[in-house]
């Protein structure tokens, strides 16, 4: 039985857009700075800095996404949940960084398409909260953006700090890029270690030796795999559009075409606290041209998909809307099918990512947050069967990650990490990441849906 889909959806009156016609909407979880001149300080200070991003390369990501959007091509996001001031190091920007290469190697392989990397840094710092204030009394900690895990008082100059962290990650992230960091071989070496690892080697051998056969059939052919272009890749940044004050400041006009981009980023999304239709951040975010993400959880309506689609979307430009959904295997199993077919018989051009994280959080016995693995793959694995079964494109993985050797997230082949475990290496100030190994395990799974469902 054929069943229509009929949503009668009112949009908000389109008023003219600025950057700080946000200002006019309520704003949720924007701090109340307790000096408002130092605020303007700040925010001025910022409006005259250097783009962090440059719109020509906003535009080179809308054009990746675009083609992954109609199945040419897959999207890995990773990164920390939340980065810190204090924890800043080249070696671990460069380490997360080659976690990230290493399974956009693996997507590659799996898929035989392109992967498109973007990772959560250079600007994942602000957290949004559901409580102002923790259970001590104490204002809640929002990231270092904004406030500090120990003085809990909102800091506008912290936003400089960011910006200025921000613009030494991406110039790090740019030298690894193009400076033979990417190198194909090199990346290839480190995911045979890898494997090595393994207790069940053949099961991840597989798809390793394929690359190395691939490898050598190209040498065969007389392609120099040790040639420039087989060293370099892009690299774009993404995070969560929270801060408006920051992100107003960093947004630019481009010279080419006069259009806004928030230049603070390559992509920023929407999160689930903060996509109200009245509210400043989808009033900010309608008028840039940058990459949109939306966050999905359980609770939103196909009425409301696709009321945000349409204000953030009005063009329908194919590149422009990532929709990430965060739901739990259970409840994608449930919830997905329906956002899945109005988004199909509206025709709407969005890639659809799935980020299995933040739904699976829980909290032991004794308190401590972490995230099942198991869990973690099962939503993967729904997200792909789902997609499979309605003749849709599963275009993407969203995740919060480390190279570090930390026990936040329990299971995993490889470390088995337990919940007595979780206290010998629980490094995050926000929430449980999956660790380097537990990123490659679940890239090999990702990798083997792809080839599975003929991706």
């Amino acid at each position: 039985m054929k069943i229509n889909f009929i949503f009668l959806i009112f949009l908000p009156q389109v008023i003219s857009w600025s950057k700080t016609s946000w200002r006019n909407f309520k704003a949720n979880q924007i701090p109340e700075y307790p000096d408002k001149i130092k605020v303007k300080e700040v925010e001025n200070k910022l409006s005259k800095v250097a783009p962090l991003v440059f719109a020509g390369e906003c535009d080179n990501l809308r054009e990746s996404l675009a083609k992954i959007s109609f199945g040419q091509g897959f999207l890995l996001m990773g990164g920390d949940c939340a980065e810190s001031f204090k924890d800043f190091k080249i070696d671990k920007v460069r380490d997360t960084y080659r976690l990230i290469l290493q399974m956009g190697m693996i997507l590659t392989f799996g898929s035989g398409l392109p992967v498109t990397k973007i990772g959560r840094v250079a600007g994942q710092f602000a957290k949004p909260r559901t409580e102002e204030k923790d259970p001590d009394g104490r204002l809640t900690y929002r990231g270092d953006i904004i406030n500090d895990i120990n003085e809990r008082t909102p800091d506008p100059t912290k936003m400089l700090e960011a910006y200025y962290q921000s613009a030494q990650t991406l110039n790090i992230l740019r030298a690894f890029s193009y400076g033979g960091y990417a190198d194909i071989n090199r990346l290839h070496a480190w995911n045979l270690d890898f494997v090595e690892k393994t207790n069940q080697g053949s099961k991840y051998r597989e798809l390793a030796d394929k690359v190395t056969q691939s490898l050598r059939f190209i040498q065969g052919l007389g392609i120099n795999i040790y040639d420039d272009k087989f060293k370099s890749t892009n690299i774009y940044t993404g995070h969560e559009c929270l801060l408006l004050n920051y992100e107003e400041a960093l947004t630019r006009n481009d010279s080419r075409t006069e259009k806004p981009y928030d230049c603070s980023a390559h992509l920023v999304w929407l999160g689930e606290r903060t996509r109200q239709f009245d509210g400043a951040h989808i009033e900010y975010m309608r008028g840039i041209n940058n990459p949109i993400g939306i966050k999905l959880s359980d609770k939103v309506t196909p009425d409301e998909l696709i009321t945000l689609v349409k204000i953030l979307n009005p063009d329908n430009l194919p590149g422009r809307i990532v929709l990430i959904t965060r739901m739990g295997h259970e409840k994608l199993k449930e919830k997905l099918p329906l956002l899945i077919r109005v988004i199909q018989v509206n025709a709407f051009n969005v890639v659809w990512c799935c980020d299995p994280m933040h739904a699976n959080t829980i909290k032991t016995d004794n308190g401590i947050k972490t995230r099942p693995f198991e869990l973690i793959q099962k939503e993967v694995i729904a997200f792909f069967e789902i997609h499979k079964k309605l003749g849709t494109y599963p275009g993407g993985l969203h995740l919060e990650l480390t190279n570090e050797d930390v026990t936040e997230c329990t299971g995993g082949e490889v470390n088995g990490i337990n919940e007595i475990d979780l206290e010998k290496a629980y490094l995050s100030q926000c929430d449980p990441r999956l660790n380097g190994m537990q990123s490659l395990e679940l890239a090999f799974t990702v990798a083997n849906l792809l080839d599975k469902y003929s991706i």
